[in-house]
């Protein structure tokens, strides 16, 4: 017997996605039996964090976006400068806490949906079931049935891998005393940093209005920073690219996002599914998760609806991955500069298009056009030696 039909472990963006979209029903059929099981208050629960994402106006969540640009601009190593226009789809930025109120009232209002604070420490199959067995705030331990478990915890060990490079990162929201930003266009990335000796940095403004911006330094490495290699990398950023001498930081906010070529497993059971970045939602070349963890909590959610069994699909293509493989290579060992890269293809392609390709929306012969405006040698150097690389698991804690 289950305690509930579907059990959903963690409420991030993969967690919270997976219940809102199950709660939309489908017509003819009554929405499922939801525990939605968040961690209690502590290390364990994550951060408020910034996600941004492209899609067409009128998104689905636009009641809880904080901010949109209708133009996104790149800054090469050198100071040379692409803008340009996204239409017809707009860039958008939504707070974690904003989202999490916006699902929340979605959530409290569906009698077949309930909330528990938690800590899970074992999912196991039972065979046409999961069993969860938790640990309460006050320390009593919690067992939980049911017929699907999706599990979004991130992993501690990456599945084995030829590449893994992280995407870190620490952002500041800065209120400065002069006009300083155009509320109209976002930095999507300015290379005018110091490069790293593998990999690539990058800054990333995000202005709310002339006087209020998250500003971000961000790198592609194997490792991550300490606390002061942040701080003094956003503060010389500030004063002597955007020349202002005086700011007052209101906020900060750290990521590590796993850049990888790793194979993620959406199903570890009959029953246990795996999703978001646990699941491959994670796209490898860009670490943008958020739009990836729509479109597979809707399909996740059409077939709970349709009543067949709800394994997560895979959200990237066969082929964007491969390209996503070869460039994390060539990153890696330094065949290609990444701000030289990245510079050069949003200076060639239409921005339109670069966001589709990104994406993974674009056609075969637009990724060919486009892997034309890259550097063709030494990519298709770093393709044909992938085939040969072992692949090696990667503890992340020993990468910070």
């Amino acid at each position: 017997m289950h305690d509930t039909q579907i059990a959903i472990v963690g409420a991030g963006a993969a967690g919270l996605s997976l219940a809102y979209h199950l709660t939309l029903g489908a017509p003819g059929r009554r929405p499922p039996s939801v525990v939605l099981v968040d961690a209690p208050e502590g290390p364990l629960r994550p951060a408020e964090r910034t996600w941004c994402f492209w899609e067409k106006p009128d998104g689905e969540f636009d009641e809880a976006v904080s901010a949109v640009w209708d133009t996104l601009r790149v800054q090469g190593p050198r100071g040379f400068g692409v803008a340009a226009p996204v239409a017809p789809l707009r860039y958008k930025m939504l707070r974690s806490g904003d989202f999490e109120s916006f699902v929340g009232h979605r959530l409290a209002a569906e009698p077949k949906v309930t909330r528990l604070e938690a800590v899970v420490h074992d999912v196991r199959e039972l065979g046409r079931g999961a069993e969860i067995r938790a640990l309460a705030p006050d320390g009593r331990p919690r067992t939980l049935r049911a017929r699907w478990v999706f599990d979004s915890r991130p992993p501690r060990v990456l599945p084995p891998s030829r590449t893994t490079l992280l995407q870190h990162f620490r952002g500041w929201f800065v209120t400065t005393e002069r006009p300083a930003f155009d509320p109209r266009v976002a930095d999507l990335m300015d290379f005018r940093t110091p490069q790293p000796a593998q990999g690539l940095s990058f800054a990333y403004v995000l202005p709310s209005s002339a006087h209020q911006a998250l500003v971000e330094y961000t790198e592609f490495s194997p490792r991550t920073l300490d606390d002061a290699g942040y701080s003094d990398a956003l503060r010389r950023y500030l004063t002597h690219e955007l020349a202002l001498e005086h700011f007052k930081v209101n906020r900060v906010e750290n990521g590590v996002i796993p850049m990888t070529d790793a194979r993620f497993p959406r199903r570890v059971s009959p029953s246990v599914f795996r999703i978001g970045t646990a699941g491959g939602a994670t796209r490898p070349s860009t670490g943008y998760t958020f739009a990836a963890v729509q479109r597979q909590a809707r399909a996740i959610a059409t077939a709970v609806h349709q009543g067949r069994t709800p394994e997560p699909p895979p959200v990237h293509s066969a082929r964007s991955l491969a390209m996503d493989a070869v460039l994390l290579r060539a990153l890696h060992t330094g065949r290609v500069s990444g701000s030289d890269f990245f510079t050069g293809l949003f200076r060639q392609v239409p921005m339109e298009r670069l966001l589709r390709f990104l994406d993974g929306r674009t056609s075969r012969r637009e990724d060919l056009l486009i892997g034309l405006r890259t550097p063709v040698g030494p990519m298709l150097r770093t393709a044909a030696e992938l085939p040969w690389l072992p692949r090696r698991r990667v503890n992340l804690k020993e990468m910070r």
